[in-house]
């Protein structure tokens, strides 16, 4: 009967600790393969929602030539890291150019991101290594891509539905 007990005891600890290590296992792997960029806006205002639209486009079509050939996300790191200033310069040249005057801030490093699909992909929310850029306040609301692999998408229209059209600036510069 002890045996029995023993054993009984043993399968449940067994059972639980599979539990657990199985809750634990996220797949954290999936996020380390992507980096993405992320643009806050000043505010929610019409006017810094425009401003961070033409920054956006400032971004990606600086970065995109330079993504042509990039075969690992480590290269992806480094071209960006060595490109920091340029990207914070191109985005200050965007807002003063537009009227602004509260520049920006450019960061590399983790940031949150939740789940978000652009046409067949799914990225699942969690952290992400990404190039953050933050305009005036940073407290607008925020657009972001895929830096790597190179798929930044650009919604044709901001209409503020769910519904957006996304084109990739990659695709149309291996069509030229």
């Amino acid at each position: 009967m002890k045996r029995y007990i023993l054993i009984f005891l043993m399968l449940i600890v067994s059972a639980v600790s599979a539990t657990l290590l199985l809750i634990s296992c996220k797949p954290a792997t999936a996020n380390a393969d992507y980096i993405r960029i992320h643009v806050r806006a000043n505010s929610d205002e019409r006017e810094d929602q425009s401003v961070k639209l033409a920054v956006r486009d400032a971004i990606v079509q600086y970065i995109s030539p330079l993504a042509i050939g990039i075969e690992t996300k480590e290269e992806m790191w480094t071209l960006l890291s060595s490109k920091q200033d340029e990207i914070k310069r191109r985005a200050n040249d965007t807002l003063v150019s537009c009227g602004y005057d509260y520049g920006c801030r450019v960061r590399l490093g983790r940031e949150s991101f939740p789940t978000r699909t652009y046409g067949d992909l799914t990225l699942q929310e969690g952290e992400y290594d990404a190039v953050i850029v933050e305009l005036g306040s940073g407290k607008g609301k925020n657009w972001w891509c895929v830096a790597y692999p190179p798929l930044c998408f650009i919604a044709a229209e901001e209409t503020g539905k769910e519904e957006v059209e996304y084109r990739s600036w990659i695709a149309e510069l291996f069509k030229k």
